[in-house]
C-alpha cells in the first residue's frame, strides 16, 4: 500500500468513526444486528426468492442458488452460462408481467444483471441458466443501479441508471431490450435500487436510489423529476455511505427475513466478510419495521435505517451489521 493510499484510508476510517458516532441519535436501546447466514466468496448482491423459494446470489465467482437453510449451489455455469464481468454486476429477478405496447412479457425467475465492463450493458440469464446479451449502453457509461417497476408507473419496465461525467441517466427497458431515456443529468446514484410500493405516500411508484458520497436518498418519477426522500445522519463517502435499499414486503412474519451481500473488499475502509447476511422478521418487527417501510444500509458496517413515508417521511436507525461488513447491492426479502 502506497503512503498516499494509506493516508486516504486512514482519513476514510476517521470520517467513518465520526459519522457513526453522529448517527447514534435515535438508535434503539437494544440494537438489532444482521447475522452471517452463508459464506459465498465475492458475494455482491442477492435477488429473489425464485418460485422454488431459493435466492440468487451474484458473486465474482458467478451465480449461486441459495436455499433458506443456507445451502447453496452453482448456477448458470458451463457453455451458454453466465460469466460475471469485473466490477459490481448487480442483478434483479423478474416477475411475470406484460409490458403494454411492447407485445411481450417478462418471465418469472429470469434474471437481469448489469455489465459494468468496457462494453456496458445488461445481460439476461434465463431461469434455465442460459445467458445472452439483452441491451447495450454507450461505451462511456457505467451501469450503476437496476430494478424492476413492479408498480407500473414506468410501464412495468426494467429500470437502469448509468453514470457518465458524474451524472446519471435513467433508462426504462422493455421485454424486447428496447430502451427509452426517462431523464438525463440526474444526480449520481449507485448500489441497490427499488420501486416504492403504492403505500409509500407521495413517493409511491417512484424509483428509489442512493448516493453514497453525500448521503441522499432520491426518488425519481416517470417523467424524470427528482425529489430528495431523506438524508439519514449516517456515514458518507466512497465505500462508506448509503448503498443498499429494499422495501419490506406486504406480509412481514416472524419467519420472514431480509438478506444482504457482504462482499470481501481488501483495501476498503471495511474489508467485508464474503457472506450473505440475514436479519430475521422477528428482529425487524421488534425494531419497529413494518410492511411497506424502506430499509437502507450503509456500505460500511451495514448501519441500517427504516424510512416510513405517509403524509411525511420519518427516519429511524434500527440496527447494523458487523463492524467489518462491506455491504453491496439490494436488500432482498423472503
Amino acid at each position: 500500500m502506497t503512503a498516499g493510499r494509506s493516508a486516504t484510508l486512514l482519513a476514510a476510517l476517521a470520517a467513518l468513526s465520526l459519522a457513526l458516532a453522529a448517527s447514534s441519535a435515535g438508535r434503539p436501546s437494544a440494537e438489532t444486528r444482521w447475522s452471517q447466514f452463508a459464506h459465498v466468496a465475492g458475494a455482491l448482491d442477492v435477488a429473489g426468492p425464485r418460485a422454488d423459494g431459493r435466492f440468487v446470489v451474484a458473486s465474482h465467482q458467478g451465480l449461486f442458488l441459495l436455499g433458506r437453510n443456507g445451502a447453496f449451489e452453482p448456477f448458470a455455469r458451463g457453455d451458454g452460462g453466465y460469466v460475471p464481468p469485473p466490477g459490481e454486476p448487480y442483478l434483479v429477478l423478474a416477475r411475470a408481467q406484460r409490458v403494454a405496447g411492447a407485445g411481450c412479457s417478462f418471465h418469472r425467475d429470469d434474471m437481469y444483471a448489469l455489465d459494468p465492463s468496457a462494453t456496458p450493458g445488461v445481460v439476461l440469464i434465463t431461469r434455465a441458466g442460459r445467458a445472452r446479451r439483452f441491451h447495450d449502453f454507450p461505451a462511456v457509461s457505467f451501469p450503476s443501479t437496476i430494478a424492476f417497476d413492479t408498480v407500473g408507473r414506468f410501464g412495468h419496465r426494467l429500470l437502469v441508471t448509468t453514470v457518465a461525467s458524474g451524472r446519471s441517466t435513467l433508462y426504462a427497458i422493455d421485454c424486447r431490450g428496447r430502451a427509452r431515456v426517462v431523464a438525463r443529468a440526474l444526480p449520481k446514484v449507485e448500489g441497490g435500487a427499488a420501486v416504492a410500493p403504492t403505500t409509500f405516500g407521495a413517493f409511491a411508484g417512484r424509483l428509489i436510489a442512493a448516493d453514497e458520497f453525500i448521503g441522499r436518498i432520491y426518488a425519481f418519477d416517470r417523467r424524470g423529476r427528482i425529489r430528495v426522500l431523506a438524508r439519514p445522519n449516517l456515514a458518507r463517502g466512497q465505500d462508506l455511505g448509503v448503498e443498499s435499499v429494499g422495501f419490506v414486503p406486504p406480509r412481514l412474519t416472524r419467519r420472514s427475513g431480509a438478506y444482504l451481500a457482504d462482499m470481501g473488499a481488501p483495501g476498503s475502509p471495511t474489508r467485508g466478510t464474503d457472506t450473505v447476511l440475514r436479519l430475521g422478521g422477528a428482529a425487524l418487527r421488534a425494531a419497529g419495521a413494518r410492511s411497506g417501510d424502506l430499509l437502507v444500509s450503509t456500505e460500511a458496517s451495514g448501519v441500517t435505517v427504516r424510512i416510513r413515508c405517509a403524509r411525511r417521511c420519518t427516519v429511524r436507525q434500527i440496527g447494523r451489521a458487523l463492524d467489518a461488513t462491506h455491504a453491496e447491492g439490494h436488500i432482498t426479502f423472503g
